[in-house]
């Protein structure tokens, strides 16, 4: 009897210490820290590098697109102009978090470099910029399923380009992007917008070459566009002995210099490279100006997204 009275106490004993060795393990263990996701159709909050200071901060999409929109467009503009570029910056801004492009430099969702992500201001938030913003509250723009390349420009000279000519972009099919889009910004835009004229030293024309093309374009005693768009921008430019994309050129040498591959002239004059053209920017997609004109005729934001892009869905991703 005493005998199987020590044996119970003896297996009581031993799950005693198994069920404390147990807890202890499981006390003692911490728990993996997991960011929570935020849930299924909801706002997000996005991590924003600021390139100014180097500073990181937590902001809500719709507050942070409030900055964009801001830096973006005139803010006295009309509201469904704005809202038009809302729909764009909200699309622009998932596609590339998305794509993850800004968290390979900076481990953040978005960054305040233009050349980076796209401009944001908050200073310059009005309240037709939050009427935009709130009117347009979650929607993008979408393609089977896809988020667009929201891409947009100042003024695209009175008529719209494709992806491929506006940017040599061919990494893969942008079908709706609507090259050819007459829009008459030019009969609103800025006197600079409707003709402008560049002179760039020729050492400066030589080293861009060199640097995209890695040849010699040797003396620069002619030029010539050896190939343009389907809208009239020059896709190809015949430099000295060197062709080199006009796209690729326009950046080498100052987006805001050349303001535009819509030439209407271009030679050599007095050591330099003189160019003549219209609008500003690439061309590809919304055009701003273009955006203005077609609100001040009432049309709507879909309208004017519609106007520049084809056989695309608007989709309301939170309320």
């Amino acid at each position: 009897m005493l005998q199987k009275i020590l044996q119970n106490r003896l297996i009581l004993g031993l799950v005693l210490l198994l069920a404390a060795v147990v807890f202890a393990v499981g006390y003692f263990k911490k728990p993996a820290l997991r960011k929570p996701s935020p849930p299924a159709g909801s706002e997000p909050t996005i991590s924003l590098y600021i390139n100014q200071t180097g500073e990181t901060k937590n902001i809500k999409m719709e507050e942070y697109l409030n900055g964009v929109v801001a830096a973006e467009m005139d803010t006295k503009w009309p509201v469904n102009a704005l809202a038009a570029q809302a729909i764009l910056a909200r699309t622009f801004t998932m596609e590339n978090i998305k794509a993850g492009r800004v968290r390979e430099l900076h481990g953040t969702d978005a960054s305040t470099s233009t050349e980076e992500f796209q401009a944001y201001d908050p200073s310059k938030i009005n309240d037709n910029v939050r009427k935009a913003v709130e009117l347009t509250r979650g929607k993008v723009v979408m393609s089977k399923d896809n988020y667009i390349h929201a891409w947009f420009s100042a003024c695209d000279g009175g008529i719209s380009a494709t992806a491929p000519e506006g940017l040599a972009y061919t990494k893969e099919p942008t079908p709706y992007v609507k090259g050819g889009a007459k829009d008459n910004c030019l009969s609103i835009t800025v006197p600079e917008n409707r003709s402008w004229v560049v002179r760039i030293p020729l050492e400066r024309v030589s080293e861009a070459v060199r640097k995209i093309t890695g040849k010699d374009p040797g003396p620069i005693t002619s030029v010539s566009i050896s190939k343009k768009g389907p809208s009239g921008r020059a896709e190809q430019l015949q430099i000295g002995a060197v062709t080199v994309g006009g796209p690729a050129l326009r950046q080498a040498l100052g987006s805001e210099m050349v303001r535009s591959m819509l030439l209407t002239g271009i030679g050599v004059e007095g050591g330099n490279l003189v160019l003549t053209g219209k609008g500003f920017g690439h061309g590809v997609g919304m055009c701003q100006w273009g955006a203005r004109l077609l609100a001040e005729q009432g049309k709507s934001p879909e309208d004017i997204i519609n106007f520049y892009f084809q056989d695309v869905q608007f989709k309301k991703m939170w309320p």
